[in-house]
């Protein structure tokens, strides 16, 4: 080889993904300090902050995953990306 990196393609892909574990990371992260809150305080509305914010990463891992289906069945199925 001549001092190319094997898959260097992959780099590309890198910073989307290190932005999705970080995302994954920081909800989990807020998901366990407003259930941490609620049950030092018995503050409701730490609770709700958790329902909305579980209800929205929970979409946004349903778009990912329809996005992820259609790319690797359908289009690559039908020769798109090949």
């Amino acid at each position: 080889m001549d001092g190319v990196a094997p898959y260097a393609g992959s780099r590309v892909l890198a910073l989307p993904m290190i932005l999705l574990r970080l995302l994954a990371l920081l909800s989990a992260l807020a998901l366990t300090v407003s259930g941490a809150l609620y049950l030092v305080s018995r503050d409701r509305r730490y609770l709700r902050f958790a329902w909305q914010l579980l209800r929205f990463v929970g979409f946004l891992l349903l778009i990912f995953v329809a996005l992820y289906v259609l790319e690797r069945y359908v289009l690559v199925g039908w020769g798109i990306f090949v």
